[in-house]
C-alpha cells in the first residue's frame, strides 16, 4: 500500500505536475516597454513622435538650402523686406546667369576644380601608401611616426599658418617659391594626419591571412596594396575623398594667402572679393552655383560615409 508520503504529487488530472511558468528576462532596457509599444495607442504615439523628430531634423538641415535657392530668385527689395517672404514673387534664373557672367564663375570654378582634383589625387597617393606602411609593413619607428602625425591634430590651424606660408614661399632644400601655383594647395592638403589615421584604422581591420595568401602567390607589397587592399577599401576611400574635396573647395584663409593672382583665385576668394560690388540676389546665386559641385560629390560618395567611419572600430 502506498502511503500518502509516497504518492506522487499531482496538480491536476492525469497525475502530471503543472509546468512552471517561464519568466522571460530581457536584457534590453527601454523607456517604453514592449507591451506598451505594441498596444494601439503606443504605436500611434511612437509613429507620431518619430515623424515629428524626422521632419524637424530634416527641416533644420534643408531650410537653409531652400532659403539660399529662393533668395537667389528674389529681387533686392524682397530680400530686405520685413517680414521676409518665403516665396519669390516670380521664379526666374536671371540672377544665376548674371552671376555666372559678371563674376566669371567659369574661371573660378575651373581653378577650384583643379585644386580639389589635384589634392584628391595626391591625398590618395600619399596618405594611402603611408597608412598601408604603418598598418601592414610595420616600419621600425612606425608608432613614433604615427604619434607625431596625430600630435599635429592637437595644434590649432592658425598656429601653423605662418610656418606653412614660409615653407611654401621658400621650399626647404629646393628653394622653390610655390606661391600662386597649385602645389601650394596640393601639398598641404595631402599632408593630413587625420586621413592617415582613418585609413590606418581601416587597414588594421583587413585580415592578415588575405595579405599572406597574396604573398604566397608572389605578390610584392605594392602589388598587394593595389590589387588587394585598395579594392576592399572603397568605403574609407570614399570618406577621405569627400573630406579632401570639400575641405579644398570651401577653404578660404589658406588660398587667400597663397593665391594672390586674380587669374589663380579659387571660387571662395573670387566671390568674397566681388561681394561688395554685386547685388545681393546675384551674390546668393553665385553661392548656390559654387555649392553645387560639393553636393554632387557628397551624393556620389554618401553611401560610403557611415561604412567607412565605423569600419575598423571593432576587430574580430
Amino acid at each position: 500500500m502506498t502511503t500518502l508520503l509516497e504518492r506522487p504529487a499531482t496538480g491536476h488530472r492525469g497525475g502530471k505536475r503543472p509546468r512552471p511558468r517561464r519568466t522571460i528576462h530581457s536584457d534590453i532596457r527601454t523607456v517604453v516597454s514592449p507591451h506598451q509599444l505594441n498596444s494601439r495607442w503606443g504605436r500611434r504615439v511612437y509613429w507620431l513622435v518619430l515623424g515629428f523628430v524626422v521632419i524637424s531634423f530634416t527641416a533644420a538641415f534643408v531650410f537653409p538650402l531652400y532659403w539660399m535657392i529662393t533668395g537667389a530668385m528674389k529681387t533686392t527689395e524682397e530680400l530686405v523686406a520685413i517680414p521676409p517672404t518665403f516665396l519669390p514673387s516670380r521664379f526666374g534664373l536671371e540672377a544665376f546667369a548674371e552671376a555666372w557672367e559678371i563674376m566669371d564663375l567659369k574661371l573660378l570654378m575651373g581653378n577650384t576644380a583643379l585644386y580639389a582634383g589635384g589634392a584628391w589625387l595626391f591625398t590618395l597617393a600619399l596618405d594611402v601608401t603611408a597608412a598601408y606602411a604603418l598598418s601592414k609593413l610595420r616600419p621600425a619607428l612606425g608608432r613614433l611616426v604615427l604619434g607625431l602625425m596625430l600630435a599635429t591634430l592637437m595644434i590649432p590651424p592658425m598656429v601653423i599658418m605662418l610656418p606653412a606660408y614660409l615653407t611654401v614661399k621658400d621650399l626647404p632644400l629646393l628653394g622653390w617659391d610655390l606661391l600662386n601655383t597649385p602645389w601650394a594647395i596640393w601639398l598641404p592638403a595631402a599632408a593630413n594626419g587625420f586621413n592617415i589615421f582613418l585609413l590606418k584604422r581601416f587597414f588594421d581591420s583587413i585580415p592578415r591571412e588575405l595579405l599572406e595568401a597574396a604573398e604566397i602567390d608572389g605578390a610584392s607589397p605594392g602589388r598587394i596594396l593595389w590589387s588587394v587592399v585598395v579594392p576592399v577599401s572603397r568605403p574609407i576611400l570614399g570618406v577621405v575623398s569627400i573630406l579632401t574635396v570639400v575641405n579644398v573647395w570651401r577653404d578660404f584663409v589658406w588660398p587667400l594667402l597663397v593665391l594672390q593672382d586674380p587669374e589663380k583665385m579659387s571660387v571662395s576668394i573670387g566671390i568674397a572679393s566681388l561681394s561688395s560690388q554685386m547685388p545681393q540676389n546675384v551674390l546668393i546665386a553665385s553661392l548656390v552655383i559654387a555649392s553645387i559641385p560639393t553636393i554632387i560629390v557628397f551624393f556620389i560618395f554618401q553611401r560610403h560615409i557611415m561604412a567607412g567611419l565605423t569600419a575598423g572600430s571593432l576587430k574580430g
